[in-house]
């Protein structure tokens, strides 16, 4: 059995919360079922699954949502940034403090994969569960560990990162060692053979991408959206509560969940509405929109965004510098009506990567039935392909993964109100080979709570 998850943004606290520990629970309570319903075979008799390999697809530590990065200023030497030179000793330092600093905040989650244990009954001799064996037979578990585009420091090679690599194997109990983690199922032979046998073709999607990863550079390298959520979304609620002193505790905390708002159109909207719902003068609204305006002239005026700017064509530094343009030039209230017409006119809120599985190598050649993806946030299934005959053993089939994040949605009635209901949303994807789950393919699982 092969379950695969990702985007969990496992975070340190300082930009927004992560998915609370009950998840991993709930995960760990159902792991049992699963193993339990994999183990009855396609004649109808019953024989416990010897194995479950857990892949986390990316993006499930977030090393890039921390405030620990903005505690060195530009211009001075030990200036550290997830773009910076990794060969001085303040990048393995910084990257090792964001590290441990995630693993403390989460430790109760981490410790419930690290223990994670699947305990089946015996088979009798007639292939039934047997009900007198004392003890039952323990499944071996793998946790393996591919990086996304916020993780992707820990595919630096060199030995300062691998011993910061060595402690999230450790956390997690992971059946890798604390070389580079993989990118793609081909940078580890293990990971490759485990995927093969599956018929799963996985990668985390960000190379989909082209705002938060650089074709020209690669993986592991910094990419435009490292940089606007590190010098921005980052820093804007510190900036806000240094710079506005008689703003009241409660919206500072709340100004921390900005990456956490669903749409991603309506930041905007969660802004306005800690305004609103704290009853602020309104004298305030001009005030925190001016932070924000500055932080963007900074931020274009760094000399590593100007790099991203590409002569002659409209790219992503120019969307960006026509967005603040409209932003210095209009009130909230007018930057709220755009996104809110731009939600249900451009953007439904829904991003599909189907089309790019059609291209991928491992479904052209027919070596994987399923293509996976994650990045997206957005759990779907999508038909890619299949034989005339019709057989389960020709589809081809697209899914995204999903997350497990906590989010805070704005409500579709009135939504000009500013109301959102936080909730939390967990999917992950099962796989079966052979004889499991009584010749059953694939399961999805998502699931919400508050």
């Amino acid at each position: 059995m092969l379950i695969v998850l990702s985007d969990v943004h496992l975070g340190d606290g300082t930009c927004g919360h992560s998915i609370s520990a009950d998840a991993f629970h709930i995960f760990a309570d159902r792991l049992n079922s699963m193993a339990l319903h994999a183990s009855w075979r396609t004649d109808g008799s019953y024989r416990p699954i010897e194995q479950i390999d857990i892949l986390l697809l990316g993006d499930i530590l977030d090393l890039l949502h921390s405030t620990l990065w903005l505690d060195t200023n530009l211009g001075t030497q030990d200036y550290t940034r997830p773009w910076t030179d990794r060969d001085a000793p303040a990048y393995a330092a910084k990257l090792s403090q964001i590290t441990r600093a995630i693993l403390k905040k989460n430790a109760e989650s981490l410790d419930v994969l690290r223990n994670l244990t699947v305990t089946l009954p015996k088979a009798t001799v007639t292939g039934q569960p047997s009900k007198k064996s004392p003890k039952g037979a323990l499944v071996n578990i793998r946790l393996h560990y591919m990086i996304g585009n916020h993780d992707w420091f820990y595919g630096i090679p060199g030995e300062a990162f691998d011993a910061i690599r060595a402690e999230v194997v450790d956390a997690f109990g992971l059946a890798q060692s604390d070389a580079p983690f993989p990118y793609k199922p081909e940078d580890s032979a293990v990971l490759q053979e485990t995927l093969a046998k599956y018929k799963v073709y996985a990668l985390h999607g960000d190379c989909y991408d082209k705002f938060n990863y650089d074709e020209e550079k690669g993986r592991i390298n910094s990419a435009l959206g490292d940089i606007l959520t590190v010098e921005m979304f980052n820093r804007f609620h510190l900036e806000v509560e240094r710079r506005l002193t008689d703003i009241p505790p409660v919206m500072i905390e709340n100004l921390r969940e900005l990456t956490n708002v669903r749409p991603a159109l309506a930041t905007s909207l969660w802004v306005s509405s800690q305004i609103t719902h704290n009853d602020l003068p309104n004298s305030l609204q001009n005030k925190i929109k001016a932070v924000w305006e500055q932080l963007g002239a900074e931020f274009l005026a760094l000399g590593v965004v100007r790099a991203f700017d590409k002569k002659m064509v409209f790219d992503s530094v120019d969307s960006l510098e026509l967005a603040l343009q409209i932003s210095r030039r209009t009130s909230f209230k007018t930057i709220n009506d755009i996104a809110l017409w731009a939600q249900g006119k451009i953007w439904g809120g829904e991003v599909s990567y189907a089309e790019h599985a059609l291209k991928e190598p491992a479904f052209l050649n027919k070596e994987a039935q399923y293509i996976v993806y994650g990045h997206t946030h957005h759990h779907e299934i999508v038909s890619l392909d299949t034989s005339e005959s019709r057989t389960t053993q020709d589809d081809q089939v697209y899914f995204n993964s999903g997350t497990w994040h906590t989010y805070f949605d704005l409500a579709i009635h009135k939504p000009r109100t500013q109301k959102f209901i936080p909730y939390q949303v967990v999917s992950y994807l099962v796989f079966y080979h052979g004889d499991q789950r009584q010749g059953r393919r694939f399961e999805t699982i998502s699931g919400a709570y508050s």
